[in-house]
C-alpha cells in the first residue's frame, strides 16, 4: 500500500516547524561554541578568544529576532492547534533562553578579560567540571527539544542539583585560595560570577527541558504541587542586604524553597558584606548586582520581600497571589564611623535577617506539610 501524499498544509505546516528547528539548532550549536570557547580563553589566558565570543554574541541575538518573526509569522500563518501550538509557544519560550545563554557565555568572556591581567591563576579542574555538566546539559536539553523526546528532558532535568552542588563547592574552594593568598581578591568576584554563569546554563538547560515536557505532554511542570517556593529579596543597589538575605538563606540548604535577590539599582556588590560573610562561612554569590527587570520568570515567586522603602514600589498591586512582606532592615554598608562601629551594624543587620529568615521558613515548611 502506497503512502498518502501529504497535503499542500500538511507540507507547508512541516516546512515551517523544519525551518523554525534548523534556526534553534543553529543558535544552540553557537551557545555551546560560545561556552567552550570561554572555558578555553580561562584555561589558556586568551584575551583573543574571549574578545570573539563577546564579538560573536551579536549572532545570537540576531538569530533569537529571527526566530521569534518566525514563530509569531507561523502562528498567524498556519493557525496551529494542540502539539502544534504548544510547539509554537514552547519555541518562543526557548528562544529566550538560549539567548540568556548567549549572554552568559559573554559575560564570562568579560570576566576571563578582568582576571587576564592580575596573573590570577583558577583552579580550571574545578571550572571544568561545572562546565562539563552544564555544557552537555544544554545540548541534551535541546535534543530533547528536536526530537520531542520527553524521557530524554526528564534525565537531563536531574543534572541540574548535581550542577548547583558543583557551583557551592568552587564558591568554597575560591573563598579558600583567596584567604590563602593564592589568587588576589580582585579575581574573586570574577571567578565567582563566572561559576555563578555556568550554573545558570543548567538553570536554563533546565527550563528547556520543563518547557519540552509541556510541549510533549500538554503538562506543565512547573504548575504540579512538588513546585519550589520561590522568594525573591529585593533592596536599593543588590549590593549588601538583599545579597546577605539570599546567600544566609541558601546557605540553610531547605528543601523546595528556592531563594533569589535584585534591587532597584543596581551597584557593584560592597566588598565588605563579602568579607563579613566570609567569617560567618557563608559565601556570596559573586555575580554582578542585577535589577527587578532581570529576574527571569519574575512572575512565578510566590513571595517578594522587600528590604528597604523604596524596595517595597516592585510589590504586586491586587488582586495576586504573591505575598509581599516588609524587611525594612538598616544598610551597614552605608554606615559611618570606627571599624568596630561597622562591624557592629553588620551584625545587628545579618542576625536581624536570620531570625526573620528561620520564623518564614519554618512557617513555610510547616504550613506546607499540612
Amino acid at each position: 500500500m502506497t503512502t498518502p501524499r501529504p497535503t499542500h498544509l500538511e507540507a507547508s505546516l512541516k516546512r515551517d516547524i523544519d525551518l523554525i528547528r534548523s534556526k534553534v539548532k543553529e543558535m544552540a550549536a553557537l551557545d555551546k561554541q560560545a561556552l567552550e570557547d570561554v572555558l578555553k580563553a580561562l584555561k589558556d589566558n586568551n584575551r583573543q578568544l574571549a574578545y570573539a565570543v563577546i564579538l560573536r554574541d551579536s549572532r545570537i541575538d540576531d538569530l533569537e529576532a529571527e526566530i521569534d518573526r518566525l514563530c509569531l509569522e507561523f502562528l498567524v500563518r498556519q493557525q496551529p492547534a494542540a502539539m502544534h501550538l504548544r510547539f509554537a509557544y514552547v519555541t518562543i519560550k526557548i528562544n529566550l533562553e538560549l539567548e540568556r545563554i548567549g549572554d552568559y557565555a559573554e559575560s564570562i568572556a568579560r570576566q576571563v578579560l578582568k582576571v587576564g591581567s592580575l596573573q590570577a591563576t583558577p583552579p580550571i579542574s574545578s571550572f571544568e567540571h561545572i562546565a562539563g555538566e552544564s555544557i552537555p546539559m544544554l545540548d541534551k536539553a535541546v535534543q530533547a527539544y528536536l526530537n520531542e523526546d520527553a524521557a530524554l528532558a526528564e534525565q537531563t532535568m536531574a543534572v541540574e542539583e548535581e550542577v548547583d552542588q558543583l557551583k557551592s563547592q568552587l564558591n568554597a574552594e575560591l573563598y579558600r585560595l583567596e584567604m590563602e593568598k593564592k589568587i588576589p581578591f580582585e579575581s574573586l568576584t570574577p571567578f565567582l560570577t563566572i561559576a555563578r554563569r555556568f550554573e545558570r546554563v543548567s538553570d536554563q538547560a533546565k527550563n528547556i527541558c520543563e518547557e519540552v515536557l509541556y510541549m510533549c505532554t500538554g503538562e506543565y511542570a512547573k504548575h504540579k504541587g512538588t513546585e519550589a517556593f520561590r522568594i525573591l529579596f529585593v533592596d536599593d543597589h543588590h549590593a549588601c542586604r538583599a545579597r546577605m538575605a539570599e546567600a544566609i538563606a541558601n546557605a540553610a540548604g531547605l528543601p523546595r524553597l528556592v531563594f533569589s535577590s535584585a534591587g532597584i539599582e543596581p551597584q557593584t556588590l560592597d566588598e565588605q558584606t563579602i568579607r563579613f560573610m566570609q567569617t560567618k562561612g557563608i559565601p556570596i554569590d559573586g555575580r554582578s548586582s542585577r535589577s527587578v527587570e532581570q529576574v527571569p520568570n519574575l512572575d512565578q515567586y510566590q513571595m517578594i520581600i522587600a528590604l528597604s522603602e523604596k524596595a517595597k514600589k516592585v510589590f504586586p498591586k491586587p488582586p495576586t497571589k504573591t505575598v509581599s512582606l516588609d524587611w525594612h532592615v538598616q544598610d551597614p554598608s552605608t554606615v559611618q564611623g570606627t571599624p568596630e562601629h561597622i562591624q557592629a551594624a553588620y551584625e545587628e543587620t545579618y542576625r536581624w535577617i536570620h531570625t526573620q529568615l528561620q520564623d518564614l521558613t519554618e512557617a513555610i515548611l510547616g504550613d506546607s506539610a499540612n
